[in-house]
């Protein structure tokens, strides 16, 4: 038939009760945002289920470890599609036959937190310092709690499944013990020591900050050039230097950061730079200013940059007087004239890091607020570094000249924004007469990820972790981790050179933070050594006393309750807190590792460590991945992952960063409640997760389109396969004709895809191919070639049990396949069929007969469809210029080559065009000829066929359908 209606009735029967017309109570419409619901109290704990089904099958066991997210707000899209491809990965390990552990995590400590109480405290008139330490935690965990609760069920209603029973918590008591014993490793190694360094410092949120916590924006900071007086120099520089008929020769710096004038001790140069003297001629004319230059002033730069340099301070003309090199030189400090605070000598220190690309070829060295000016200062035997600026960002009350003025601001509207310490160095310097030029530079400059405000180096005591020092196996935490990304897999494979190099290149890990909410760095220091206290009796208290109070009682116990026999007067309480990446790093360590049966657990919910995957945003090389990486390596000597997957980020339609102020937010919460979580999950599924993805309004209708594709196909099918049991089934692959053939042929092939895909992560590789085949194996070709047998032959006819055990077996497969990517509408349509035989979810992707490759039949249908397509083609613009009304009114005369009609040996050409007859013509090029079937029309199958009315018993039939409605009249007669 060429439509899903019966024929119009005859005057002497209607035959449309004959036809055996698809029946599905599965509808058109998903509404899915009334039905996932509904579907989602159906399951129940539908995790334990699944678990409890493989195990009881013997199941093989797969870990996926989950990055904890921060309990911090409702969930957003970055969110959505984080957790659906972890759920993807969970529930078609399943599907392939595993026992999965997956345990939903949650990151609780930190600043984020913080701020929101500190917010929530100034609202009621309170300032966080007026607040005990008790209660300011005890309300940052009650805030990490409550937001638990709500993205659990966010989660949820995602369909995200996992042991959400069992969820762990970064701030759980039992957890900050495991965190401080994980610390501990660390400790009584040798690996931890206390260090005094510049560090990244955020003056905003009063901490420290690590390389993961940075990103880079763009920024516009003030640039200086100024000049440090030449005051003595070694013997072997010429006498007539420094002499007093000469001015006073001035080597010149480059900064952006005036505000670290003061903290300067030194300047460093490039022993492999060429510099010069150069005398100013003259300067420029017709300024509006007058220039802080002036002719006879003799200056120090890199020859390759003097021309920039003396552009900047409108030097018009000068001469070089020769060669100079800086090694023994000394100088004045810019601000000695002005108070005896700066009254020290500036010495020339070589350095490796000082290059004549930009700048003056000098580099003005502030040890306490550059890796680099430090480390060329320790390098050169100098050991005291100033202590300039205090933790709000201003200079402390001893800095000359500058006291209290802060670099940044903290508060306020202007939160983040430069304070008046840059400007009024500046204007110190002008006093002084060492400025020799200013300006503006828009540059990258490192931000806070949380505050988003610009941090700086300050030189502080924190705690680190050596990467450099030898391990017990002899390799260093840096070597270990190297080796360990080696034996790891990472999809895509471009992740292994990211996180190496950053490895390779990492300082030592900082890990400690000057804040409230968070895992304590619990240990006493000796006041007298330095040394942390190495007792084991002594750490057995603490993390015994953390596992039942939480670590709050670090801060509020006396520290005898934990040192026992030694005198608390010799020993400092540590009230650091650990950074939040060591919190999130150490999460193997109680969350799967305690669950290896090999460490002797015999409970029902085993895992096993390493994980077999940790899966997360390209971010966290230098994040979660990193610090687990660490963690792993540093105390159990490899990574506690076998495999490594990342993704992209989340744009909008137009390839832009999603922001709130934009108003081109994505919101999850929208989309299922306007479309459901399926088509949520079906989007993540079509994307390619490991590049950044667009979401929005017209890439959702695009989804949509897709899913009614999959949802019709399914609805077909469930429609086809009403009363179809394994009676009617045709078990003898012989029987089946060449169509079915090449269907199950189809089927074996993409059985073969689909697994692949799944065991590699390649969602998308499942999807599309499965969308296609819907498309056009199934829809285009096949459902629509099978019709007329379906509807019209008798029910026990060879050709229609043929299409329904095939019908059957594609059924059972794309609810199988499709069950991880659209759970809710593939349980729908399981339940349908089988409402008695439990959730969909729990099966495993049925297993496909070898004997169904048939690579004979996947060629000929590919010829078959060729020449389809051009006959297609002509009863189309036929039926446009209304030759004909349907495709049943014509009788196609296609004319073509041998190798062109090949594939239709054996084969009803009118059954593949769907017309009531054809005549096939040898000759060169296709051509095809529409004329009308000029034969009665059967009243059932509408089809003009010659035996109409062969039959005397049914005069309106074919012989075909005249034989069905006999056997149909016979069932009725019983």
């Amino acid at each position: 038939m060429a439509d899903d209606q019966s024929p119009a009735p005859t005057e002497t029967r209607d035959y449309r009760e004959t036809v055996f017309l698809p029946e599905t109570p599965f509808p058109m419409r998903g509404g899915l945002p009334q039905k996932e619901p509904a579907i989602l109290e159906q399951w129940g704990d539908l995790y334990a289920t699944l678990r409890a089904e493989r195990q009881a099958q013997g199941a093989p066991l797969y870990v996926l470890h989950d990055g904890p997210p921060y309990a911090n707000g409702d969930i957003h899209i970055g969110h959505a599609l984080n957790k659906t491809l972890k759920d993807f990965v969970v529930r078609s390990r399943f599907l392939l036959g595993y026992d999965v552990d997956y345990v939903p995590g949650w990151d609780c400590h930190g600043l984020p937190i913080e701020w929101k109480i500190e917010e929530q405290y100034r609202a009621k008139g309170r300032r966080k310092d007026e607040v005990s330490k008790e209660e300011f935690r005890k309300a940052c965990r009650d805030y990490a709690a409550g937001w638990i609760d709500v993205q659990g069920a966010q989660f949820k209603r995602l369909g995200i499944t996992g042991d959400f029973d069992n969820r762990y918590a970064t701030m759980d008591f039992t957890t900050e013990a495991a965190i401080v014993a994980e610390f501990h490793k660390f400790k009584n190694s040798g690996q931890l020591y206390r260090g005094s360094k510049p560090v990244m410092w955020s003056p905003v949120e009063r901490t420290a900050l690590a390389d993961a916590e940075i990103e880079y924006h763009d920024h516009v900071s003030p640039t200086i050039w100024v000049k440090f007086p030449v005051i003595a120099a070694s013997n072997d520089h010429d006498d007539d230097l420094l002499a007093f008929r000469h001015a006073t020769p001035s080597i010149v710096i480059w900064t952006t950061t005036p505000w670290t004038i003061p903290a300067n001790r030194a300047i460093s140069y490039g022993p492999e730079i060429g510099y010069g003297l150069y005398e100013v001629q003259s300067m420029e004319q017709g300024l509006e200013f007058e220039p802080w230059a002036a002719p006879g002033d003799r200056l120090i730069v890199a020859d390759k940059l003097a021309e920039d340099v003396f552009k900047a301070a409108k030097i018009a003309t000068w001469t070089r007087v020769g060669d100079l090199n800086p090694s023994g030189l000394e100088c004045a400090h810019p601000l000695a004239a002005l108070d005896p605070g700066y009254g020290f000598s500036v010495p020339l220190l070589a350095g490796d890091h000082v290059t004549d690309d930009a700048g003056t070829g000098f580099v003005h060295t502030a040890p306490g607020h550059g890796a680099d000016d430090f480390e060329v200062w320790k390098a050169h035997g100098h050991h005291e570094v100033p202590d300039t600026v205090d933790p709000d960002g201003a200079y402390y009350p001893g800095v000359p000249l500058f006291a209290g003025l802060k670099v940044l601001e903290t508060e306020g509207k202007k939160t983040g924004k430069f304070g008046p310490a840059n400007g009024a160095v500046m204007e110190k310097l002008i006093e002084a007469g060492t400025l020799l030029a200013r300006g503006r530079i828009e540059h990258t400059y490192p931000h806070s990820w949380r505050s988003k405000a610009p941090v700086i180096f300050r030189n502080t005591p924190q705690w680190f972790i050596r990467m450099d020092a030898a391990l017990k196996d002899g390799d260093t935490l840096r070597e270990t981790a190297l080796k360990a990304i080696d034996h790891t897999d990472f999809h895509p494979e471009a992740g292994r050179n990211r996180i190496r190099s950053m490895v390779e290149g990492r300082p030592d890990w900082l890990i400690s933070r000057q804040r409230a909410w968070g895992t304590p760095l619990a240990m006493f220091v000796d006041k007298h050594t330095g040394q942390p206290l190495h007792d084991p009796e002594v750490d057995a208290r603490i993390l015994k006393a953390i596992a039942e109070h939480g670590a709050d009682i670090w801060f509020s116990a006396p520290d005898s309750d934990f040192l026992g026999v030694h005198d608390p007067a010799r020993y400092e309480k540590v009230e650091d807190i650990l950074d939040v990446w060591f919190d999130s790093g150490s999460t193997h360590a109680f969350t799967i590792e305690p669950r290896d049966p090999a460490n002797g657990y015999v409970g029902d919910r085993p895992s096993h460590w390493p994980a077999d995957l940790y899966l997360e945003g390209s971010d966290q090389h230098r994040g979660w991945f990193q610090s687990s990486l660490l963690e792993g390596s540093g105390t159990r000597g490899r990574a506690p992952f076998n495999a490594v997957l990342t993704h992209g980020f989340t744009l909008d339609e137009k390839g832009e960063k999603m922001s709130k102020s934009k108003g081109n937010t994505t919101d999850p919460a929208v989309i299922i409640k306007e479309s459901g979580a399926d088509i949520l999950r079906l989007w993540v599924a079509l994307v390619d997760y490991s590049d950044d993805q667009r979401i929005g309004k017209t890439i959702l209708q695009t989804t949509v389109d897709a899913y009614r594709k999959l949802r019709n196909t399914v609805r077909y099918l469930l429609g086809a396969l009403v009363g179809f049991d394994e009676d009617e089934r045709l078990t003898d692959y012989d029987q089946m004709p060449p169509l079915e053939k090449f269907v199950l042929h189809r089927l074996h092939e993409l059985d073969g895809q689909v697994r692949k895909a799944y065991a590699e992560y390649r969602f998308q590789d499942v999807v599309r191919p499965v969308l296609e085949f819907c498309a056009n194996d199934l829809s285009a070709l096949y459902f629509d070639i099978r019709k007329d047998s379906l509807y019209c032959d008798r029910p026990d006819a060879i050709r229609r049990r043929a299409a329904r055990t095939v019908m059957d077996e594609v059924f059972m497969r794309l609810t199988a396949w499709l069950a991880p990517l659209t759970p809710f509408t593939m349980e729908e349509a399981w339940l349908t069929r089988f409402p008695e035989a439990g959730t969909n979810c729990a099966r495993v992707i049925p297993e496909t007969p070898g004997e169904w490759r048939n690579e004979d039949e996947a060629k000929r249908w590919a010829g078959v469809q060729s020449l389809l397509e051009v006959v297609n083609e002509k009863l189309e613009g036929a039926r446009r210029e209304k030759l004909i009304g349907g495709a049943l009114d014509a009788w196609p005369v296609v004319t073509a080559s041998a190798e062109a009609f090949a594939p239709f040996e054996g084969l009803d050409a009118a059954e593949i065009f769907r017309t009531s007859g054809a005549e096939l013509i040898l000759g060169d090029a296709p051509s095809v000829e529409v004329r009308l079937a000029d034969f009665p029309k059967c009243a059932r199958s509408w089809r003009r066929v010659p035996d109409v009315g062969s039959d005397p018993d049914y005069p309106e039939l074919s012989a075909r359908d005249a034989d069905a409605v006999r056997w149909w009249d016979q069932q009725r007669a019983g």
